[in-house]
């Protein structure tokens, strides 16, 4: 396979494992999270029981979890899915290492997360949602897509830059200020893209204990929730259940995690306003500063919408991809960056020659 050949297979892959996480938030969201109460099959059978016989065999089997075929298909359907795009990074791994000019070490760190993704995915069904595992399992997720655009952003073709003049590189000259400014650049970008996966876990968290309809009033809340923050409500491990679908905490625990939510969403806008001032001062990045605009609107939009609206399903699929197209962007800039400051780098060396 030649190189746009592999890229093209990772940019499929990429789209693949936005479809995985906009099916685990469906899947999630239709409490569908236990459809089928074993793990990789369904009630003890590769798929969902379709004949009456094989119902009363899911019955008979698992008599304290009965049969729901559209929650059933519903999990399954996800588990395809996500095994389609397994194979498909196990098949990048095979194909990276075939041909020694192809990076090896980023398909590797992805065939580690998807299998431990598979882990979390096993362990979300066999310790019945149990909050940290689904919360892990969201993260396993946009990791995955995060690692699949750097890929594929890897494999690009990328210009030659042109080589400085011997006035460009004086210590004197601009180019020693735009070094500077692209090393703020990229502690802000570095900043946007942790407060961000910050925020996305905060969601999961919110998610995963369904206190996302705790609080219906804005801008926070309409109890005193300073009064009753329970900090206890983030201990990632909480006392043993026989199920945690529904939630385990109680109403003060799910208040204190919704506003913090909505407080990390608060302190996200605003450290994501700042980079896009630091990304519009560059030419090259005010495309990347639109874009992280546009999609930081759509999710603030969506966050909005989902309190007043109470958790419509379609857009709080909406708001889960949304918020992983935000991490990608992140993503992107920070690579961006990077490649930014890399040719930097070889010019400074090469004026230290030169002097």
């Amino acid at each position: 396979m030649q190189r746009n050949g592999f890229r093209l297979l990772v940019l499929a892959a990429l789209i693949l494992s936005v479809c995985v996480i906009g099916l685990g938030a469906y899947t999630r969201l239709t409490e569908a999270g236990l459809g089928c109460p074993d793990w990789p099959g369904c009630y003890g059978f590769a798929g969902v029981p379709k004949t009456d016989v094989h119902q009363e065999l899911a019955a008979a089997r698992y008599p304290h979890a009965p049969l729901e075929v559209h929650k059933a298909w519903n999990e399954m359907l996800h588990r395809y899915v996500a095994g389609t795009l397994g194979i498909m990074i196990l098949a990048i791994n095979v194909l990276a290492w075939r041909r020694p000019e192809r990076p090896r070490g980023l398909p590797a760190c992805l065939l580690v997360t998807v299998v431990f993704q598979a882990m979390l995915g096993m362990w979300t069904v066999t310790l019945s949602l149990m909050p940290v595992v689904v919360m892990g399992h969201l993260l396993g997720g946009f990791t995955t897509a995060s690692l699949l655009l750097v890929l594929w952003l890897r494999l690009r073709p990328l210009p030659m830059p042109r080589s400085p003049s011997r006035s460009q590189l004086r210590p004197s000259s601009p180019f020693a200020s735009s070094t500077a400014s692209a090393g703020a650049l990229s502690l802000f970008a570095l900043l946007g893209l942790a407060v961000v996966i910050g925020q996305i876990a905060l969601g999961g968290w919110t998610a995963a204990n369904y206190a996302a309809v705790v609080c219906t009033q804005l801008p926070l809340c309409e109890v005193d929730w300073q009064q009753s923050f329970d900090s206890s409500a983030f201990s990632l491990i909480q006392p043993v259940h026989d199920s945690y679908q529904y939630g385990v905490l109680d109403y003060q625990q799910r208040v204190t995690i919704h506003v913090t939510h909505r407080i990390g969403a608060a302190v996200t806008t605003l450290v994501l306003l700042l980079l896009a001032w630091q990304l519009w001062r560059h030419p090259a990045l005010r495309q990347l500063a639109l874009l992280m605009l546009g999609v930081l609107c759509g999710q603030v939009a969506l966050g909005i919408t989902n309190v007043v609206a109470s958790l419509p399903l379609g857009v709080a699929v909406a708001h889960n991809l949304t918020g992983m197209a935000l991490l990608l962007v992140l993503v992107a800039v920070n690579v961006q960056v990077f490649w930014m400051r890399r040719p930097t780098r070889h010019w400074q060396g090469s004026a230290a020659r030169l002097h």
